[in-house]
């Protein structure tokens, strides 16, 4: 009797397998261009860009702006809104313009009626200019005319650009996506409340900052942000208050993680879901409270192949290129549940795993298994 109910579950479990495995692989060509590599350099599209010299409403508590677009786009493109920070003009944070929009993501920078402005006026300056990225989908001159999803909007900030954007997620709960870099709040007067909103947000800290130390802001602002919002946090490591200001900082691990944040939340992409689960090289602090649903699950069969698979205790791999010895395991949540080295005999030894369904990260392409 014993030995049949255990059949009788590895069956079901099996039958489990194969009906994820058929869903999966309706997802497995969307994905499978996306990858650490992929999301830490420029992307596909090829950028321009114009200002309000070119027609861009002027809008009234906010001075000057830039809109990069991705040229060439089929479809309806989201959009983010960057501002600067204190003492810093709208060019500091242009570096995010064409790394975001190569992605195909619209960016609009904009500067500050005064540059010594706080968070509270930088975040009047966002919503301001929410409205002028909408009217380019409706003005019959702008590049962007009805190309524009007016319902995928995000906010970001530097320093109290951060601050700004937060203060705005208070204000708007329509937006879908919040970018705090090495955020500034008056750790004085800022309480949960004042961070009270459920707009998913990435937090990036510089380890070493001496203008927004991690501990007094964006530690403490993450903490009071409620832990029903999907937040995360990702700190540089050895780095300054101008380390998440170019994407391309930190081997690109910056424009990997705030990027797979924006695709995830803004653009509903769940193909970036693992990469903000894969703790950057450069990170000195990562925390999150995220998971990844089974199809946020990436694959590629063609680098590797993995068996037996079902399998009782070891997954051979049989690579086609050179392969990192180093691995991981997840769940069908996302969640790492076991790292390791791969042996010189490329095998993979899950003998201590329950029977489940995993997924093994390798070459940062994820590969599902079935342990029996």
């Amino acid at each position: 009797m014993n030995y049949f109910s255990l059949f009788f579950k590895k069956c079901l479990l099996f039958g489990i397998f194969l009906i994820i495995s058929n869903l999966l692989d309706a997802q497995i060509s969307l994905c499978d261009s996306v990858d650490i590599t992929s999301a830490s350099n420029s992307g596909n599209f090829n950028v321009d860009n114009y200002s309000e010299n070119d027609g861009i409403r002027n809008g009234p508590d906010y001075f000057g702006s830039t809109i990069f677009y991705p040229k060439n786009t089929n479809h309806l493109l989201p959009s983010i809104i960057i501002i600067p920070g204190y003492a810093n003009p709208e060019a500091s944070m242009q570096a995010w313009g064409p790394f975001l929009a190569s992605h195909g993501i619209v960016t609009m920078t904009i500067g500050t009626n005064n540059i010594f402005q706080y968070p509270n006026a930088r975040k009047d300056a966002l919503l301001d200019a929410l409205i002028s990225i909408k009217q380019e989908n409706s003005r019959a001159a702008s590049p962007l005319y009805n190309k524009l999803d007016v319902n995928k909007l995000a906010l970001a900030g530097w320093s109290m650009g951060g601050g700004g954007a937060q203060l705005a997620a208070v204000e708007d709960s329509s937006l879908k996506a919040i970018v705090a870099l090495c955020p500034w709040l008056d750790p004085n007067t800022t309480n949960s409340s004042t961070v009270n909103h459920n707009i998913p947000i990435i937090f990036v800290s510089s380890e070493l900052d001496a203008i927004a130390p991690p501990s007094s802001h964006a530690d403490m602002q993450y903490q009071l942000t409620q832990s029903s919002t999907k937040k995360l946090i990702y700190e540089i490591n050895n780095a300054g208050h101008t380390a998440a200001n170019n994407p391309l900082n930190s081997q690109g691990d910056v424009g990997r993680m705030v990027l797979s944040w924006l695709k995830n939340y803004l653009e509903d992409d769940s193909c970036y879901c693992p990469l903000l689960l894969d703790i950057p090289n450069s990170a000195s602090r990562h925390e999150t409270n995220i998971n990844c649903q089974t199809n946020n699950i990436s694959e590629n069969s063609i680098a590797l192949i993995l068996y037996p698979n079902p399998t009782k205790n070891i997954i051979n791999i049989e690579a086609k290129s050179w392969i990192n010895t180093e691995y991981k395991i997840l769940d069908l949540n996302g969640k790492i549940v076991y790292k390791g080295s791969i042996n010189n005999d490329l095998i993979i030894d899950i003998s201590f795993l329950e029977s489940n369904i995993y997924f093994i990260c390798l070459n940062n392409k994820y590969y599902k298994i079935l342990k029996i």
